[in-house]
């Protein structure tokens, strides 16, 4: 039996950081890992969907753009979905690899096998080939979440798929049929549609994104959709599916009628679930909500004072940057620093086309948090000489602050980098900054960052580069 200061129980974007940064306080630390090192996100979530996303959206821009640019292809340009295939595995093998020299140049070990708590104090750890016990004095639990199946549609990864499914194709499937139209299926969906595939979703809210986004940010990524091809279904829910020759057939209610559906894939994508019910988390007492959450306090502390959760597992959202945030937080705690979680705002990103990006409060939570009297206002990319030279004009960077301070509470961004863009929203929100901190701040020309500025000025009421009613 091995003895450390600190166990950490997965190894994704939360439970690695987490393990690195207890290593440099000095604590004996020792990763437990049953898959890939890096975790969902690093090998079947966020690295391998954004390498294809990239990749398609290249395809889109030489079939689409290059010719206007003036870029004249001979011949059809064609996708060898093998080659892509195999190149998205370099990309998640490359930043696996990463996490792994990493873990070993701070001298964390890592033992690879499936982790079930004995006792609040001991793990068991089953490999491949034999059993070992761990005890620590501090556990980390990051082990994350997976993705929601629903009745009638359980995953085979082959013909109903999750996202992972969806990210290892052997070809590009004629048709498909996603079910979910939130971040996942958008993404998703988007990306297959870019590779030639006929795309259809159903998503059961009558608008997309509802409540996650502005409702004017959906809008524009609803219209790029319905652009590229792709067909969204409203108000929808798939209730079963049989296979009809080649095809499969999905029986859904459509704005309260039955309506019949034909895909080659069925891409299920109704959001995730933490693995709390894995690992032997109830068994030994800690605390689960009704959602599947291990319940924690703000240092990520749960009902055994020595046991920490981090990450999906821990509480929305569930987003790797979070994760990596809480990690880092809990290796101080138990370091003895004074942490808490005090974030103001975790920003989001999707990567649809165009990107959506957020920071901040919506505008309904701001005025359900009693900020009656808002300005708010938007720029547009079309008037933005960088997203004009790019051909990327779609959408817009919107600003909403207190009216009375000028105190921005929030920032929505749909356009192309928004995903790189709100990293300033994010800063400037934390820091409790004004309108005018982000208007008189020189922003460098020609560049998409420029969007910030021009719509703090515009939310101000005196944008340069749009026409604005006087106020």
């Amino acid at each position: 039996m091995s003895q450390y200061d600190v166990c950490v129980i997965g190894s994704g974007p939360g439970g690695y950081v987490s393990a690195i940064r207890c290593a440099q306080l000095g604590l004996k630390t020792v990763v437990v890992e049953r898959e890939k090192l890096g975790g969902v996100c690093l090998n079947i979530g966020c690295i391998p969907s954004k390498a294809m996303i990239g990749a398609a959206h290249t395809l889109h821009r030489i079939q689409h753009d290059a010719a206007e640019m003036g870029i004249e292809i001979k011949g059809d340009v064609k996708v060898n979905m093998k080659k892509l295939k195999n190149w998205k595995q370099s990309v998640c093998d490359r930043m696996s690899g990463g996490v792994e020299g990493l873990l070993k140049g701070n001298d964390v070990e890592v033992v690879s096998g499936e982790a079930e708590f004995v006792s609040p104090t001991e793990l068991k750890v089953s490999g491949s080939s034999n059993t070992k016990s761990i005890k620590a004095k501090n556990f980390i639990v990051a082990t994350g979440s997976r993705p929601i199946e629903i009745p009638g549609f359980e995953f085979d990864e082959k013909t109903v798929m999750s996202s992972t499914g969806a990210l290892a194709l052997e070809k590009i499937p004629k048709s498909m049929l996603v079910i979910g139209g939130g971040y996942i299926g958008l993404e998703i969906g988007s990306y297959i549609a870019k590779l030639g595939t006929d795309v259809e979703i159903l998503e059961a809210a009558d608008a997309l994104l509802k409540g996650v986004v502005e409702k004017d940010v959906a809008q524009v990524v609803g219209r790029k959709l319905k652009k590229d091809g792709v067909k969204v279904h409203l108000k929808s829910k798939a209730q079963s599916y049989k296979k009809s020759g080649q095809a499969l057939e999905v029986t859904a209610e459509v704005a309260g009628s039955e309506k019949k559906f034909k895909a080659e894939k069925i891409l299920v994508t109704v959001g995730r679930r933490p693995n709390s019910d894995q690992t032997g988390i109830k068994e030994i007492g800690l605390e689960v909500d009704e959602r599947g959450f291990i319940k924690t306090d703000s240092q990520r502390r749960t009902n055994h004072s020595h046991i920490f959760a981090i990450g999906d597992i821990a509480c929305q959202p569930m987003l790797a940057h979070k994760a990596s945030h809480e990690g880092i937080l809990v290796a101080e705690v138990i370091a003895g620093h004074n942490r808490a979680y005090d974030a103001k705002t975790v920003p989001a990103v999707m990567f649809t086309d165009p990107e959506i990006a957020s920071a901040g409060m919506l505008e309904s939570e701001a005025r359900e948090k009693g900020y009656n009297d808002l300005k708010i206002s938007k720029f547009p990319f079309a008037a933005n000489g960088k997203a004009v030279a790019m051909m990327e004009t779609d959408g817009f960077v919107k600003m909403i602050a207190d009216a009375k301070t000028n105190v921005v509470l929030g920032v929505h961004i749909v356009g192309p980098e928004a995903s790189n863009l709100i990293s300033e929203a994010a800063l400037a929100i934390e820091m409790g900054a004004t309108l005018e901190d982000i208007a008189l701040t020189i922003h460098p020309h020609p560049t998409l960052g420029e969007t910030m500025m021009e719509a703090a000025e515009a939310t101000l009421g005196h944008a340069v580069h749009i026409i604005q009613k006087k106020k």
